[in-house]
């Protein structure tokens, strides 16, 4: 899914929708593309749309009648770009065709021409037959150091004229960088005796950017691992990550400083039942890992707590984070496991505080079904359920999120959103801001009682619009002494500090005169 204009775009394995998404009632269909060739993932840059096409079915013309045969002159399997300017007359403008075609992929701005936008695109399935596109041989590295494995591809899409897209460089973002062997990371299988069968990194199958950081975070089959893309048409690998309970390294999250990332294991494919009583509570799961000095370190892995039936397909999948200052929390999808929302502020001891689970489509037999993906969009969750269409979900305040910890999220708008692309939230200061942080820190105990009294009133009476501009001062400094204080000490929670040193910045830039 993508969001741009009040217009949620929807992808499926047999073309888009476009929902009217600005009023309070349900959603309104105002456009459907069909067009099939599967995965169907899209994204969108102003009027442009790019959608993600792996299937050997698909055709150039988006078609319905298969594209059949080993080699078919008329068979498309890439990126397709259309022009979305008018939503009542959509028209594919390019078609970027690719060897391995494309799962999902990953809007990459030019950080020095706003005319330039890169498209790196994750493959994994087979490689097409070069008598149906020349650039393309398949086979291990070692019998052929030309095979279309163990790359990506980089799209670059001239936005005066779409049509002009092409591929210009695929990098060998696995290779090892002493020796330069193309396949460098693992190799597939099984790793100890408590390991699991686990897949070999010669694809990506979801690349998260940063941009901001020039960062981006890839979930590669058998290895999570950390790129700079400060030169976009050429990322290059700074570090990654293996772990014996990760089956197939799904997707990647950023939380919003970039000193973490959250890789989730689609550990049987999203069509078996993984989240049963018996199944292990680290097969299938998020990995947290931390970024420091450049370097991916695993800490700490989360399931989804709610145990599921035999009847009910469920594994981690996709999410994004919810923009809450001083937590890292995420929303994220688990088939019929529903909805969960995770908090990994505390990287080594992530914990579920809400979710939503519709229970199992049958409870006889197993049908695939359930949350493909769950996104926070501009103060709502929009999550695509694969046997009804899509669910649009609000938080509810409870022990674990506050009233304005939820404000704060709300707040947060932006004209367009792919999940894919990620952006640092801007809160500004507000006394749902201030507040949210002191209700952290009155949930974790991280405030003396009298003093956390002392902030509410003044934050309460900012809200009703009569700021004590001393007294916010005042409390300001003590506030930043404290969180002083406790980052200095040994014992001290690092947390509660970085929160308190954040409350007493919003504290001090709110007592200053406008």
């Amino acid at each position: 899914m993508a969001m741009s204009n009040g217009r949620l775009f929807v992808g499926s394995f047999h073309g888009f929708n476009a929902w009217d998404v600005t009023g309070e009632g349900a959603p309104q269909l105002v456009l459907s593309v069909v067009c099939p060739g599967g995965q169907g993932d899209v994204s969108v840059h102003g009027d442009l749309l790019f959608m993600s096409v792996e299937q050997n079915r698909a055709r150039l013309d988006c078609g319905v009648r298969d594209a059949e045969g080993e080699v078919n002159a008329e068979r498309f399997r890439g990126i397709r770009i259309f022009d979305i300017s008018d939503l009542s007359a959509p028209r594919q403008i390019a078609a970027v065709q690719t060897c391995r075609g494309s799962h999902t992929h990953t809007q990459v701005p030019d950080p020095n021409d706003s005319n330039v936008l890169y498209i790196y695109n994750s493959a994994t399935s087979g490689v097409r037959k070069s008598d149906e596109l020349a650039i393309c041989q398949d086979g291990e590295p070692g019998e052929n150091p030309e095979t279309a494995l163990y790359s990506i591809d980089v799209i670059k899409v001239p936005l005066d004229a779409p049509e002009q897209a092409a591929i210009v460089s695929r990098p060998r973002i696995f290779a090892d960088r002493e020796t330069g062997e193309i396949a460098g990371l693992w190799k597939g299988g099984r790793f100890g005796v408590a390991g699991q069968e686990s897949g070999a990194t010669n694809h990506c199958h979801d690349i998260t950017v940063y941009p901001e950081l020039n960062l981006a975070a890839g979930a590669c089959s058998g290895n999570g691992i950390l790129l700079d893309i400060s030169d976009p048409e050429n990322p290059s690998r700074v570090s990654d990550l293996f772990d014996p309970d990760m089956a197939y390294w799904h997707s990647a999250t950023f939380n919003t400083a970039g000193d973490k990332v959250l890789f989730t294991d689609e550990w049987g494919g999203g069509t078996s039942a993984r989240c049963r009583a018996e199944d292990p509570a680290t097969w299938g799961a998020d990995l947290i890992a931390t970024v420091e000095d450049g370097k991916l370190e695993g800490q700490g892995l989360y399931k989804l707590p709610g145990v599921q039936t035999s009847t009910e397909n469920c594994v981690a999948h996709n999410g994004t984070l919810i923009p809450v200052p001083g937590r890292d929390l995420m929303v994220q999808a688990w088939y019929q496991g529903g909805v969960s929302i995770v908090d990994f502020t505390d990287p080594a001891r992530p914990v579920e505080i809400a979710w939503f689970d519709r229970g199992p489509i049958d409870a006889e037999r197993l049908k695939v079904g359930g949350h493909w993906s769950a996104y926070w969009f501009n103060g709502r969750i929009y999550a695509s359920e694969i046997a009804r269409g899509f669910d649009v979900l609000r938080l509810k305040p409870s022990e674990h999120l506050s009233a304005a910890e939820i404000a704060v999220a709300e707040r947060v708008m932006q004209e367009t959103i792919n999940p894919q692309t990620q952006t640092r939230p801007a809160w500004g200061d507000h006394p749902d801001v201030a507040g949210a942080y002191l209700d952290q820190l009155t949930r974790s105990d991280g405030l003396d009682a009298a003093l956390a009294g002392q902030v509410r009133a003044v934050v309460d009476e900012w809200r009703e619009g009569d700021l004590d501009e001393a007294r916010a001062a005042e409390l300001s400094a003590t506030l930043a002494a404290a969180a002083a204080a406790e980052a200095a000490s040994e014992e001290g929670n690092k947390i509660d500090a970085a929160r308190m040193a954040s409350l007493a910045g919003v504290l001090e830039r709110a007592a200053q005169p406008a």
